[in-house]
């Protein structure tokens, strides 16, 4: 596991994600400029320093990750884990649906879905197109796409980024010393296609994981990537993060990625709650997202240009929202805050 060879091919394959997803990027946009010339975005010109300092932060974040697998926190394993089915069945209709996605910017649908998805019953907020993406969250195209759609939006990094949760989860389980592996309860909220939970049943082979998620199309995703994976299934449910469908005090540990800049305001304080309702007392709830202003004053252009380009309505809220006050004011305690490259994680305590 430590040996140069295998840490040079984990760099060499991190590095080749962060060329391909560039490259996807400059093609893709020099090529919707020749079709069909996109609407002028109120963008401002990123200082010339950014990018280094980007790339510094990438290197930090695969030395973290690369760390944490050499140190045995989890397997070697997780850090080659790539679907490369997928890659080749559907990175080809993601070109085949930029067609329309362009035109959704063009004309500024932000609440389009085709006639056959269902949209009764959800909250108006998660009725978007978040990034233009076709049909939402409630397609099964929009499911199979997400994952490679994600890592290319972060250039191949939401892998290594969403694996940063694992080792202060891991940490702060030791604090249940009285009971067995097999009795702890994770519930990871928002799952999406299960690729935390993956991650999740790598690092704690023998606990009992949940996921729950708005989702049923998602959910479909989930439980199809999880079950080729050994060990126990997670328990998959749909549901609202509003009102988490769960006991009071059930779980030891709780974790939310890349959730809550896509909530208003006053519904992330309620998913908060929620996450405190259902976490043990000495348990903790793990949130990993974007970075934020306070965090990363230097990329504040980079911020502000974001929900220009993509459609993220509540993001500028997001990024100067105080979450630590939010944690606090649900009941949380001993809040520690991390950054890594484009996310930021929070670590909090329900008392014991």
């Amino acid at each position: 596991m430590s040996d140069n060879f295998t840490k040079l091919a984990y760099e060499t394959v991190q590095q080749s994600q962060s060329y391909f997803a560039v490259a996807h990027k400059t093609i893709s946009s020099r090529l919707r400029s020749l079709v069909d010339p996109p609407v002028e975005q109120k963008t401002k010109p990123l200082p010339p320093q950014v990018l280094q300092e980007m790339q510094q932060r990438l290197n930090r974040l695969m030395e973290a990750d690369w760390s944490d697998a050499e140190r045995g926190l989890y397997p070697a394993s997780l850090l080659f884990d790539r679907s490369w089915s997928d890659f080749f069945l559907y990175y080809p209709a993601i070109w085949l649906d930029f067609p329309q996605m362009w035109e959704r910017v063009k004309q500024k649908r932000y609440q389009e879905f085709s006639p056959e998805i269902e949209t009764e019953g959800y909250p108006g907020y998660y009725l978007q197109n978040f990034h233009y993406q076709t049909d939402g969250y409630l397609s099964e195209m929009s499911a199979n796409l997400y994952d490679l759609q994600v890592e290319l939006l972060f250039n191949g990094t939401a892998d290594a980024m969403r694996r940063r949760i694992l080792a202060p989860l891991k940490q702060g389980l030791t604090g249940f010393s009285g009971i067995s592996p097999r009795q702890i309860r994770v519930l990871d909220v928002a799952c999406g296609t299960g690729r935390t939970l993956k991650f999740l049943r790598g690092t704690l082979p023998l606990a009992s994981l949940y996921g729950m998620d708005l989702s049923p199309a998602y959910l479909r995703k989930a439980n199809q990537l999880l079950s080729e994976i050994p060990g126990e299934l997670p328990q998959l449910l749909q549901g609202n993060a509003e009102e988490l469908p769960y006991l009071d005090n059930y779980f030891h540990g709780v974790t939310s990625v890349f959730l809550f800049h896509e909530l208003p305001g006053g519904v992330r304080q309620r998913v908060i709650n929620e996450c405190f309702r259902v976490t043990q007392p000495g348990g903790l709830l793990i949130i990993c997202d974007s970075i934020q202003l306070s965090d990363a004053p230097e990329f504040k252009v980079m911020m502000e240009n974001f929900p220009a380009i993509f459609h993220e309505p509540y993001y500028k809220n997001y990024i100067s929202d105080d979450l630590v006050g939010r944690l606090e004011s649900a009941g949380f305690t001993n809040i520690e805050s991390q950054v890594y490259f484009m996310s930021k994680y929070l670590i909090a305590r329900k008392p014991a």
